[in-house]
């Protein structure tokens, strides 16, 4: 790239031949004393080295030559000052280019260096060449790295030192160099062009915005070094990391034109900070409807606060998945289950509430609750500490009064508990690899039509997937694989659960679970269990056999059927009933159990295919 033929702009400046006029003393500015007529300034019309040249008599402190004309300085654009000069007699100075970095209303910049490295002249007669690059970016080789202020600059040579020399001093040469910098201006634009600076400390918000404001289709180019960004950043145009940014949790960068999981682990070089950042991405633009994870895996060191990630969101209702791609279970003291034990009163008369909660607020949201009359998958939906309350997403059975409670707060790779609500939000083609050290998704604790499809839960420590609240209401798990971590182990030992639903309307289809405690728990009505095979067999003659299946809703009103119910049962169960005793209203009707396999091997002789 050259700007002096793609765009005709004149950078060298005119010979001395022409005339003085325009030559400054000076600083170069408009009004600044000139040559022409100068009493130590005259031209000489034949030199043996120059032909032309402007003879100096050093008579101040700094001496300066500086042409008036102003030179433009663009973003992108690198320019080389060139000057020869010579001592002819007298005291010997030493010389160096310098230039006026001027503002658009012709003020002087400041901060920026304004000359470039200094050469002695020890020798009369001897030609000695300097050159200066001048550009916006600290470049290897920039000697005036003046950033985006300067718009234009009058430069020139200047002598320091010793009074009393005559120096010639040759026409100056301006060039563009761009292309000696950037590697392929035709296609790339780079951020350091319009002011980044890579050192960790320096906001880059504007600059990065300005180089997308420029690329005007060019991939913008992120070289080496760390980029502070402060505010928001939208790349329309697709960007190439080389470097990488650093952002506050607040800050979004949106990458619309290469919006996927491997651009911003090249952003970030972290891959949770970059998947956490992609998904920030995701709910904050109407651009895409999904992050790609691209075959990715994603080495999680602790559980993944996905509301963390976007904090000016606490609920989102808009469609979005998260699709292709793996997450990993990295060791680490972060997934240690928290266990609290508090004192606290039930009543049946208010059944999903614990008042008097003894240290309150320890007590995690989202924890599994143990103690008597509690049934299976009870789990604090929400507490408040003011009132010292607690309330469950079930109730409890012959638990009045006042007890110790036990809350185990699983810790999960994906978690969504923080959203209020959440929404028409799925998951496809993603392995959650929970490597015996961790659960796999905590769903949010209000929300509709979660959807899991052609996944992979793979060795979950506690859960595949829990709900703690209404998160799954119209939820769909479609074609996914629950490998438990608990295979070695008899059935007795299991205590490991694929997934618990408490809403309404739950679509299980076509997935595959392998010996969990129990494959799915649902405490909601109007479900559909079709085409799952679960298998919870062990090779112990006589052995026990645990539920597959649970269904606590009375009046179940659900389907469960065409599925391979291995070596397990199907339980339908009231322990969600505050007063269990009650046969009234629609107690345990309208279900239908239809055209399913049973298969079972090994088992006790009192072995039952339904249990109520």
């Amino acid at each position: 790239m050259n700007k002096a033929i793609t765009e005709g702009l004149l950078l060298t400046p005119p010979p001395f031949a022409n005339g003085l006029d325009v030559y400054s003393s000076g600083d170069g500015t408009p009004g600044s004393d000139t040559y022409e007529n100068s009493p130590n300034g005259v031209f000489v019309p034949a030199d043996q080295d120059f032909g032309g040249a402007l003879e100096v008599l050093k008579i101040t402190g700094t001496q300066r030559v500086r042409y008036m004309g102003q030179t433009p300085l663009l973003p992108g654009c690198y320019l080389r000052i060139t000057v020869r000069v010579k001592a002819i007699s007298g005291n010997f100075p030493s010389v160096r280019i310098s230039g006026y970095p001027a503002r658009g209303d012709g003020s002087i910049a400041t901060g920026v260096s304004t000359f470039g490295p200094t050469s002695p002249l020890n020798t009369y007669g001897e030609v000695v060449e300097l050159s200066a690059i001048v550009g916006v970016a600290p470049r290897r080789g920039v000697d005036l790295a003046w950033g985006t202020e300067p718009v234009y600059g009058h430069f020139g040579v200047e002598f320091i030192g010793q009074n009393g020399g005559i120096i010639r001093v040759d026409d100056f040469e301006i060039e563009d160099i761009t292309s000696v910098f950037l590697r392929d201006m035709l296609s790339m634009v780079d951020v350091q062009d319009y002011g980044a600076i890579g050192d960790g400390n320096t906001d880059n918000t504007a600059a990065f915005e300005a180089a997308n404001a420029a690329a005007n289709g060019r991939t913008v180019f992120v070289p080496s070094g760390v980029y502070r960004l402060t505010g928001d950043v939208t790349f329309d145009t697709p960007v190439k990391f080389e470097g990488r940014v650093s952002m506050p949790a607040n800050a979004q960068l949106l990458l619309r034109r290469n919006f996927d999981l491997p651009n911003y682990i090249e952003a970030f070089e972290d891959e949770e900070l970059a998947f956490l950042k992609a998904f920030q991405a995701l709910l904050n633009n109407s651009d895409h409807e999904s992050l790609d994870m691209g075959g990715r895996k994603v080495w999680v060191r602790g559980p993944l606060d996905m509301r963390s990630a976007v904090p000016d969101q606490a609920s989102y209702a808009t469609r979005r998945m998260i699709r292709n791609g793996q997450l990993e279970a990295a060791p680490s003291a972060a997934w240690d289950t928290d266990v609290v034990t508090s004192a606290a009163t039930y009543t049946p008369n208010d059944p999903r509430r614990l008042s008097n909660v003894v240290n309150v607020a320890n007590v995690p949201v989202g924890a599994l609750v143990e103690g008597t009359g509690v049934g299976r998958e009870v789990y604090v939906w929400s507490k408040n500490n003011a009132t010292q309350e607690v309330t469950l997403n079930q109730p409890l059975y012959d638990a009045a009064g006042t007890q110790n409670f036990t809350f185990r707060k699983f810790k999960y790779l994906i978690d969504f508990s923080g959203f209020s609500q959440l929404s028409k939000f799925g998951m496809a083609d993603v392995e959650f690899q929970c490597n015996s050290r961790c659960s796999g998704v905590m769903l949010a604790p209000s929300g509709s039509t979660f959807q899991l499809r052609d996944c992979f839960v793979s060795r979950p420590l506690d859960r595949g997937i829990t709900s703690h609240g209404e998160g799954d209401q119209g939820m769909f798990i479609e074609r996914c694989q629950f490998l438990s971590a608990e295979e070695p182990q008899i059935v007795s030992q299991r205590s490991s659960i694929a997934l618990n639903a408490n809403a309404n309307d739950i679509k299980l289809r076509n997935n595959r679970a392998t010996q969990f405690r129990h494959f799915a728990m649902l405490c909601g009505q109007n479900n559909i269990i079709t085409g799952n095979h679960f298998f919870q067999g062990d090779s112990v003659g006589n052995g026990i056999r645990s539920a597959g299946l649970i269904l606590t809703q009375t009046h179940s009103s659900s389907i469960v059927s065409s599925n391979y119910v291995d070596n397990c049962f199907i339980e339908w169960t009231n322990e969600h009933d505050p007063s269990p005793a009650f046969t009234g209203g629609f107690s345990f009707s309208s279900l239908g159990i239809v055209d399913n396999i049973f298969l079972s091997g090994d088992v006790a002789p009192w072995f039952r295919r339904l249990y109520t």
